[in-house]
């Protein structure tokens, strides 16, 4: 009998993407081996490396390779010196969640056994938090439609709307109700500017009227400078925070620097009806191509497309080889002999994709 399969379209994309990818395809594949499923991963071309080359960043056979296959397992895109003619980078991720309604940005930060933290206090062992970031609206709804009013006045505006905001909480209070069933507090967070911005105060709106179909989830406020401030202060204390696209961008970035760097922070992109998983760190043109990249955050990206798999399909089994992986990584690192060379260690790429994969 042929194994149920599962599409992968991979987009390797510039830079350390390529490099990172190439690391996690084989712990994918060792991880899910004697599961009784299959992974098939076909490859297609994106990014700004392909922009410079051809004129397109994401070729419409590409977007079609996104659409259709099962999830999307996503390098990194982008390149400083390589711009369109409005100034702006090449960015394909923001076609692909505009385009397929990845509404829910989902980036995970959890503090790792043996990974040196910049925050002294011990409670800091215990940073588990999930910021989701609306991914469709908000400032980056102004992507391609900002207005240069003249040579002293440019602008852009957000747009906050009941369907985008509704489908984001409704995705935060579900993703709490799964976590607390593993142990997490169960609470969720909004995190905005209601004091000042009336879309903002909308935002919240809709959020209070999502928290009541969930009673059995706390549901909490929060002003998105004050929340930058406990992220720092005392991010053990959070559990799910639910943002605007621009804050949701920013708080990620924080909350990565408090597990170790991008490059333990891994993320998903995920919608109704499809699921793109990349880590949070960008191409990295300084280091590609010498073996220094981090891999750990594209593989946990991959752990998260499992599990998400596993739910989409009603399949415990990709379930179980996403606690393996996360499991490995977590033992890799608990040694206290692996280092990433931007924690001021010496493994790279491939030490580190070896590493966890001796623990698998």
């Amino acid at each position: 009998m042929p194994l149920p399969h599962y599409d992968i379209c991979v987009l390797p994309g510039d830079g350390i993407g390529v490099e990172v990818i190439d690391a996690a395809l084989p712990l994918l594949e060792r991880a899910g081996r004697g599961l009784g499923f299959e992974l098939r991963f076909a490859s297609h071309p994106a990014g700004a490396l392909h922009y410079q080359a051809t004129g397109e960043a994401l070729p419409d056979a590409t977007f079609a390779a996104a659409r259709d296959a099962h999830a999307i397992l996503f390098g990194a895109m982008g390149w400083p010196e390589i711009r369109r003619p409005d100034g702006t980078e090449i960015a394909p991720q923001l076609d692909l969640r505009f385009g397929l309604e990845l509404y829910a940005g989902v980036r995970p930060a959890r503090a790792l056994p043996g990974v040196p933290l910049p925050l002294a206090d011990p409670r800091a062992r215990d940073i588990d938090l999930v910021i989701v970031r609306e991914s469709t609206e908000g400032l980056f709804a102004s992507v391609g439609r900002g207005t240069l009013v003249d040579d002293r006045e440019a602008r852009d505006t957000m747009v906050i709307t009941r369907k985008g905001s509704a489908r984001v909480h409704e995705f935060a209070f579900r993703l709490a109700e799964r976590r607390r069933a593993r142990g997490r507090p169960g609470e969720v967070t909004c995190v905005d500017k209601a004091n000042v911005f009336v879309s903002m105060a909308f935002f919240r709106k809709v959020f209070d009227e999502v928290a009541t179909r969930h009673p059995g989830i706390v549901a909490h406020h929060r002003y998105v400078d004050a929340t930058a401030l406990d992220l720092v202060r005392r991010p053990w204390t959070f559990d799910v925070l639910v943002t605007e696209n621009m804050f949701g961008d920013i708080l990620s970035d924080q909350a990565a620097g408090l597990v170790g760097g991008m490059g333990m922070a891994p993320s998903a992109d995920i919608g109704d009806g499809h699921g793109l998983f990349q880590p949070c760190h960008g191409s990295a043109p300084d280091i590609a191509g010498q073996g220094k990249a981090n891999p750990t955050a594209m593989i946990l990206s991959a752990a998260m497309m499992l599990d998400w798999l596993g739910e989409r399909h009603d399949d415990v089994r990709l379930g179980e080889a996403a606690r393996r992986i996360e499991t490995a990584v977590d033992a890799a690192f608990a040694s206290g002999r692996l280092l990433p060379i931007e924690l001021g260690g010496r493994d790279g790429t491939a030490a580190i994709a070896s590493a966890v994969a001796g623990n698998l």
